[in-house]
């Protein structure tokens, strides 16, 4: 069914919203503004309350708009070929930046109950040079029987064989072409994932990298070793092949870089304002720590009396926290008590020397801390809050708990290290008020 209609305004997961007779249609591939033609999805006549729909013509198109740079992501009706993983990929770098920015600020002022006059988003350099392509270290696909890679059609099952992948790194594109990942070098009806570092300071890749096919390593290792370089030191990180990490290429420097400064600017502030009580060693939290990506620079900060902070972290994947101790102890930090369990359940028993952090930084899951997790936070004493956030709703709502327990907004800023996709990692900075 095909209707004419006029685009409204942004919504959540790469979608704008209209209305045909009262009714809210999701919109893909569409820009607010736009007067276009859009397919109902099927069932399109069922008793939701909202309906869904992609753009099949546009008949006035909104500034923002521009010809995919990668074809293949972009909409069957309009010359494409529907594959999903880059549903942003109609809309211009500036476009997106104004997408996300919205976003977040909406999501804030219903759920997080913040005015903001606007919400600073951050586009990395490289991107603007590659018009937003080469960030992806890390990818997973499935082949066909024929032993094709492919990426599945939006909305469907079916499978779209590709002979690349323009979101992923140069090097990891270089490794997949040294395996032939992309023509025929896998085993048909597989899962394919390839992860490979980004080579930093003049390195090549050499085996740093993982080609697994069905859970086993074809080639490569299974420990990746990635490098972060902050205020002028490198921090060396063995990681899971298959397990979390920061996918952009650029990310992890650009995120460590950023929240370091907020716990240095909050140390600081906290030794001016408490004497000498400040003075000595502070206790940080690092929640959701994965294999360790904030707590090895937060381990070598400088302190009032020259000792390293004393770091708290959790974490529920037991290898990542194995690898994070591993790191750790590699690089000779020893005032790190990483444990493995569910956060919630780990800050009911926190040790006494590590009961009352200074400052926490948290980087949960897409589902957020939740509330549990915030009142312990909040119970602890914590004077300021860092919180990494991938996504914007689950930010909003522990905003709203954290400001019940006494917090309060400082800061927000966002950065676009998912280009041509509607992801936006985003740091919040909230501090208690005096008195709470």
């Amino acid at each position: 069914m095909q209707l004419e209609v006029r685009i409204e305004r942004y919504a959540d997961q790469g979608r704008c919203v209209a209305h045909i007779d009262g009714r809210v249609v999701f919109v893909r591939f569409a820009l607010p503004g736009e007067l276009v033609e859009i397919e109902l999805d099927e069932p399109h006549n069922r008793k939701n309350r909202f309906a869904t729909g992609e753009v099949v013509r546009v008949i006035e198109p909104s500034p923002y708009r521009v010809d995919p740079v990668w074809q293949l992501a972009g909409p069957a009706a309009l010359g494409g070929g529907g594959v999903g993983g880059a549903d942003l990929i109609h809309v211009s770098l500036p476009g997106q930046i104004e997408w996300k920015s919205t976003m977040v600020r909406e999501q804030m002022e219903r759920l997080g109950k913040v005015t903001l006059d606007t919400v600073p988003v951050t586009r990395l350099d490289c991107d603007t040079k590659t018009q937003g392509l080469y960030w992806r270290t890390r990818i997973e696909m499935v082949t066909n029987g024929e032993g094709r890679v492919t990426m599945r059609k939006r909305g469907t099952h079916v499978g779209v064989p590709i002979d690349t992948m323009p979101l992923a790194s140069s090097a990891l594109l270089e490794v997949a072409e040294r395996y032939h990942v992309f023509d025929g070098g896998a085993k048909p009806n597989a899962r394919v994932r390839l992860a490979v570092p980004e080579p930093r300071e003049g390195r090549s890749i050499e085996d740093n990298f993982a080609w697994i096919v069905n859970d086993k390593l074809m080639a490569g290792t299974e420990l990746v070793t990635e490098r972060v370089s902050v205020q002028g030191r490198e921090f060396t990180y063995k990681v899971h092949a298959g397990g979390f990490w920061q996918m952009h290429r650029m990310a992890p420097l650009v995120l460590v870089d950023y929240v370091l400064s907020l716990v240095q600017q909050q140390l600081r502030e906290l030794r001016k304002s408490s004497g000498e009580r400040a003075k000595n060693a502070p206790v940080l939290w690092e929640l959701y720590s994965g294999s360790g990506l904030f707590t090895l620079p937060m381990a070598a900060l400088a302190t009032g009396d020259g000792t390293q902070p004393r770091i708290f972290t959790v974490e529920g994947a037991r290898p990542a926290v194995e690898q994070a101790r591993a790191n750790a102890a590699a690089m000779g930090f020893d005032s790190i008590d990483a444990r493995i369990g569910d956060v919630a359940k780990t800050l009911r028993h926190v040790p006494r020397e590590f009961a009352h952090p200074q400052v926490v930084v948290l980087d949960p899951p897409r589902a957020g801390a939740k509330a549990e997790v915030c009142r312990a936070i909040a119970a602890s004493g914590a004077e300021s809050v860092v919180y990494v956030a991938c996504d914007p709703a689950s930010l909003a709502r522990d905003t709203a708990t954290l400001q019940e327990l006494g917090y309060r907004l400082e800061s927000i800023q966002a950065f676009d290290i998912y280009p041509h996709t509607h992801h936006v990692e985003t740091v919040a900075l909230m501090s208690r008020v005096e008195g709470k």
